[in-house]
């Protein structure tokens, strides 16, 4: 009796987990593209990276990393060890976000496409008490403009691109359109839409085949 008071007890602790408030921005982009977002802090970093995923607008196609300081921490089945020497690549789906970030003002790296090097600074704005009710959900809050386009050269290339597209007289203009595949507007971003998408993603963890789903769906490309 003593021991299954103890498990229902156990249960509600991990069920009941503070709630953060996260501000996730896109270094080096002006103006600033941001999320505030609300998450579990009993959440996995797997669990983060595919929140970030879906709510900034990236379509999970290249590799990432969590910076922690010098701890890196990604997918095991990504070979991140360039070096003998470097530190052992942690388990993002064993790493915790309230281990990671305990208390407001803590933050960590987020770094999505090594070639284009998009990072992004993961910051606690506040810890809330533990709410039943979010325990398993992520919100996008608030947040302000689209992500780059993929694979648009980085900060420096999409700074480039902007400057064609606003300008129709530019040489590229057309081509770069055509390479878009349409208008794109830098300024959009709807926060409900996002959360239409966030709420599709599965407590704990996130299959790279149930995430590229999720994405595609957002996104508007037939599976």
């Amino acid at each position: 009796m003593a021991a299954s008071a103890k498990a229902k007890g156990k249960a509600k602790a991990v069920s009941m987990s503070a709630v953060y408030h996260l501000k996730v921005v896109l270094h080096g982009v002006e103006p600033e593209v941001w999320r505030l977002l609300q998450v579990p802090g009993n959440a996995n970093l797997g669990w983060l990276h595919a929140v970030i995923q879906v709510v900034l607008g990236w379509t999970n196609s290249h590799l990432h990393q969590f910076r922690d300081g010098e701890r890196t921490i990604s997918d095991p089945d990504f070979e991140l060890d360039a070096f003998e020497d470097s530190p052992p690549v942690l388990d993002e789906r064993k790493v915790s976000l309230m281990q990671v970030l305990p208390q407001e003002g803590d933050e960590v790296l987020y770094e999505y496409d090594f070639g284009d090097s998009w990072e992004h600074r993961v910051t606690v704005v506040k810890v809330l008490a533990p709410d039943a009710a979010g325990a398993k959900i992520a919100r996008c809050l608030d947040g302000a403009r689209a992500c780059p386009p993929e694979d648009c050269g980085g900060i420096w290339g999409y700074e480039d691109l902007l400057k064609i597209i606003r300008n129709p007289r530019h040489e590229e203009h057309k081509d770069m359109l055509e390479w878009l595949g349409g208008p794109f507007d830098p300024e959009a971003f709807e926060p409900q839409r996002a959360n239409t998408f966030l709420r599709k993603l599965k407590w704990p963890h996130v299959t790279v085949e149930q995430l590229a789903s999720v994405l595609m769906q957002r996104d508007g490309v037939a599976s």
